[in-house]
């Protein structure tokens, strides 16, 4: 039977695998990117359009961080290599010099700085990056222009969104702001276009824990007495760090939540699949990738006291050590040298999603469904090491997996029973 894009996407869907990151529909102009039952992002190809050569197949197969993905490996002068966290050329603690990018973004306001920087020195036209759907509660993707537009898309966003349909990959007149997903599937895409690292466009990402879905933004918004159909404002963190879920409707109802409640009672307890059996949520492809600086309680997990926003910076290659170096030299960013080491105890959660990958996915394959693959991560190896924590890994992704309504593929009857 001969093969067709659409059928592999629906199988990359069926198996749970999708997350949403919109390359499929960056490389295929009939792809859409739409909110589907179960509140996730998902492509959408139009019946009157397919692909159905071997070409086309291929190229789907391998821009899709569904299907697989290759791990990026050291090809720089001075880069070194993590077993956890990747390559990377220099590792730093910093934060935005502009106290108003500080508190507006989610930890020191650094993607933030370095956006609106790279725009107002001309270094590329504009940055791709996430914004608040004006009078909703979905986010959506924006150029990045001016500083004001920066301001406008700073801090997290925890609901579903794809940056990649509106990014040009083939070229230097625009920067990426994205999730290590959309970066990786552009680095693919990047290899299908060619062309030299130095003329590729620039891209940053950050730290990312999983993307809930959209019902759980509205579920939250709802619990909190908002009028989810009428919201003018919703912000998950920012304005201190790490800020709080603050939401405000058109009837002048509002309400607040701290961020461990928010994200962690409310919007981490509802991740899509394939961020549970993601292999980079550290932005391994990126040039810089950004993540929040935790302070760690004496059982190694991160304490969320209200403070002055921190981030923990991983230039990724040259050209991202190069730009960190020349944002510190105009005074936009205050940076501190340090050891990646320090990692390990920042971000104690991505050093455990790791070292039990290999479980995780063992537990899905063995609970019936396709897995991705994963190649260069090393991640038999770090189960060796850390062999208890991934059996109990396997066995509970077995458990959550296995198909309580009797459908095995059916990802939407699993939401809200993931990995921790």
């Amino acid at each position: 039977m001969k093969k067709s894009v659409a059928q592999e996407i629906s199988k990359v869907v069926r198996n749970g695998n999708c997350s949403g990151c919109g390359g499929c529909a960056q490389v295929f102009q009939d792809v859409s990117m739409e909110i589907v039952k179960n509140r996730f992002l998902r492509p959408s190809l139009g019946v009157e359009k397919d692909y159905t050569t071997v070409g086309d197949v291929m190229k789907f197969r391998s821009v899709c961080p569904g299907i697989g993905v290759h791990a990026p490996v050291p090809v720089e002068d001075g880069m070194k290599q993590d077993s956890v966290f990747g390559p990377y050329i220099s590792a730093w603690v910093g934060w935005a010099s502009d106290e108003e990018f500080r508190s507006a973004g989610s930890s020191g306001g650094v993607l933030t700085a370095l956006s609106a920087w790279m725009v107002e020195k001309e270094q590329t036209a504009k940055v791709v990056g996430t914004i608040a759907l004006e009078g909703s509660t979905r986010s959506t993707s924006t150029n990045i222009t001016s500083r004001m537009d920066a301001l406008s898309a700073a801090g997290s966003r925890y609901a579903p969104v794809a940056n990649l349909p509106l990014f040009v990959v083939n070229g230097s007149s625009n920067a990426l702001v994205g999730k290590p997903c959309e970066i990786s599937s552009a680095r693919a895409i990047m290899g299908l276009e060619g062309g030299a690292v130095e003329d590729t466009p620039f891209m940053m990402s950050f730290f990312c824990a999983g993307v809930p879905s959209q019902s759980a933004t509205d579920v939250l918004v709802e619990n909190l007495g908002v009028n989810v159909k009428s919201v003018t404002s919703l912000r998950y963190r920012g304005a201190g760090w790490p800020g709080e879920f603050a939401v405000q409707d058109a009837d002048g109802n509002s309400a607040v939540l701290s961020y461990s409640e928010s994200w962690g009672a409310h919007l981490g307890k509802d991740l899509q699949w394939r961020c549970k059996l993601c292999p980079d949520g550290t932005g391994r492809f990126a040039d810089v990738s950004v993540g929040d600086y935790w302070e760690s309680d004496a059982n190694g997990f991160p304490v969320f006291d209200t403070g002055d926003g921190r981030s923990f910076i991983f230039a990724r290659t040259a050209r991202g050590h190069q730009s960190l170096m020349d944002a510190a030299a105009d005074g936009v960013l205050l940076l501190e040298s340090i050891s990646h080491d320090v990692l390990y105890s920042v971000q104690p959660l991505q050093v455990t999603r790791v070292r039990t990958l290999f479980g995780r996915l063992l537990g899905r394959l063995l609970s019936g469904h396709r897995i991705p693959t994963y190649r260069g991560f090393a991640l038999s190896a770090l189960a060796r090491q850390h062999f208890a924590a991934s059996s109990r890994a396997a066995l509970g992704t077995f458990r959550r997996s296995w198909g309580r309504s009797g459908n095995l593929l059916d990802p939407e009857v699993e939401r809200g029973k993931g990995i921790k």
